[in-house]
Formats: structure tokens, C-alpha cells, sequence
């Protein structure tokens, strides 16, 4: 039998909350991360990117620039424990980022993104990103072998989102050199932390706030042309068909790592 030692009551970092704190869904941050990415920049019609954003941004010195992010990643808190399990530590994920401006300062706003297990998806919210559950899938480089591509000139990556069993995006990059980071992942993220009233006359969360990042690392980035299609079936959500390209520019493949520290809060 297990001993229970009287406290005021349980706690922790998020639900649910336990007399240890131990059963938290979300640990604090500090949260690393590691993780492959297929990326594809694009354009879309500049009035309808605008309309993603809300007071306190604006589209900035180049308004409808934007970018598909397809990823694959491996997180940790800073025990490190999650990497004991890999089906803890794992999951994928697809987002869109608009590229825009906080009073003169480049941003990066992320309108949708999916992820594919609980945690990242609840986590999400908690620092405001707008995430849903769906299936992410994108192809892995290969050092031996014919069953997949090289990080070389020629070298086909493609990256695939599901959403309740119906594919809503699909990108292709062809590798033909190595190139800068692309600047809208350099960028910070700046996210509205939304959270509706639950008691009558209370009034929601709507905060505008920064992510705080440290220990950035690019590896190796290789570029070239890309293709890319979002959504597959506008009639699905005819918000997100908005944000459909109208040019679709180079796509990039890279090895990417940061450290998220929590958010700070925009005035």
C-alpha cells in the first residue's frame, strides 16, 4: 500500500493535479527539442494573411510571405526523462507561418497546426498555438540503401498532413544544394493565448505574447524547388483556404533544435 503524506491539497503544472505533482499531463519548462523538417516558403494573398492577425500586428515590410512547416520531433524537459520511452518523446507535426511585425520587431504568427499526439497538442494551448490532432507524416533522409533519399542534390523529401482520415496537405522539396536558414524559422513566434470564459459574465484570456527560445541550431540546410498544396478540399474549412498559395517558392530540409523557456507578454 502506498503512503500518502497530508498536504493541503494536489498540485502541479497542469491537470490533472496529484499530491506529488507527479501526474501533470504538462511538465514546466524548460522543453527541448530536436527534429527534422521539410519546409516549403510560399506567397498568399496579402489582404487574406491579414486577416490571420490580430490587434497589435501587422503584415510588415512584406505582407503575404509565408511558409509550410512539416516536422518530426523529439522533446524532453530538462530531467530528461521522456527519453527513456520513445513513444513519449516522440511526435510530428504541420504548421502554417505568416510572416508579420510587432512595432517594428520580425515575427513569424502560426494560424493552424496539427500534431499528432496529446501532450504536444495540450502543451500547444498553454503557449497559444492553435493546435488540432492530426497525422504527420514526411520522408527520412537514408545514409545506406535505396529506400529513401540522400541529403544530396537530387534528393526528393515530401511531407503529408491528414485531418480525420482525409489528406489536407502535401509538399515536395528537391534538394539541389545547400543554402541559409530560411528566415521565417529564424523568426520569433508570436501566438494569442486564448482561453473562453467558463463562468457567466467572467471574460476570456486574449493575450498576446512571444515565445522565449534559447539554443537554436540549424544543421546542415539544403534547398531547392518545391511543390505545395493546402488544402486539398477547401469546402473543409473555408477560413483555412485562405491561407491556399497563390507562388509557391523554394522548400528547404533541416536537422533543428531549441530550447522553449515559457513567453513573454506583448503590450
Amino acid at each position: 500500500m502506498t503512503s500518502v503524506t497530508r498536504h493541503t491539497g494536489p498540485v502541479g503544472y497542469s491537470l490533472p493535479l496529484s499530491p506529488s505533482g507527479t501526474s501533470s499531463m504538462i511538465t514546466p519548462p524548460p522543453w527541448h527539442f530536436s527534429g527534422e523538417v521539410v519546409m516549403v516558403d510560399y506567397r498568399l494573398d496579402p489582404a487574406a494573411a491579414e486577416c490571420f492577425l490580430p490587434p497589435g500586428l501587422d503584415a510588415g515590410p512584406d505582407p503575404g510571405r509565408a511558409a509550410a512547416v512539416f516536422a518530426e520531433w523529439q522533446w524532453c524537459s530538462d530531467s530528461g526523462t521522456e527519453l527513456r520511452d520513445p513513444a513519449r518523446c516522440r511526435f510530428s507535426e504541420f504548421l502554417v507561418l505568416l510572416a508579420c511585425a510587432h512595432r517594428g520587431e520580425p515575427m513569424a504568427r502560426c494560424p493552424y497546426a496539427w500534431v499528432d499526439q496529446a501532450v504536444p497538442l495540450v502543451r500547444g494551448w498553454v503557449q497559444g498555438m492553435p493546435k488540432q490532432h492530426g497525422v504527420v507524416h514526411l520522408t527520412r533522409p537514408v545514409t545506406v540503401g535505396r529506400a529513401g533519399p540522400r541529403m544530396a542534390p537530387g534528393g526528393r523529401f515530401s511531407g503529408a498532413l491528414s485531418v480525420r482520415g482525409r489528406r489536407l496537405a502535401a509538399a515536395a522539396v528537391t534538394l539541389e544544394g545547400r543554402s541559409e536558414p530560411p528566415e521565417l524559422h529564424t523568426l520569433p513566434l508570436v501566438h494569442s493565448r486564448f482561453f473562453p470564459s467558463w463562468i457567466p459574465g467572467d471574460v476570456a484570456v486574449n493575450e498576446l505574447v512571444a515565445s522565449r527560445v534559447t539554443g537554436v541550431e540549424f544543421g546542415e540546410v539544403w534547398s531547392g524547388p518545391a511543390e505545395l498544396a493546402f488544402p486539398l478540399d477547401p469546402g473543409d474549412d473555408p477560413d483555412m483556404a485562405l491561407l491556399a498559395p497563390v507562388e509557391v517558392g523554394s522548400g528547404h530540409v533541416f536537422s533543428y533544435a531549441e530550447t522553449l523557456h515559457g513567453g513573454r507578454r506583448l503590450g
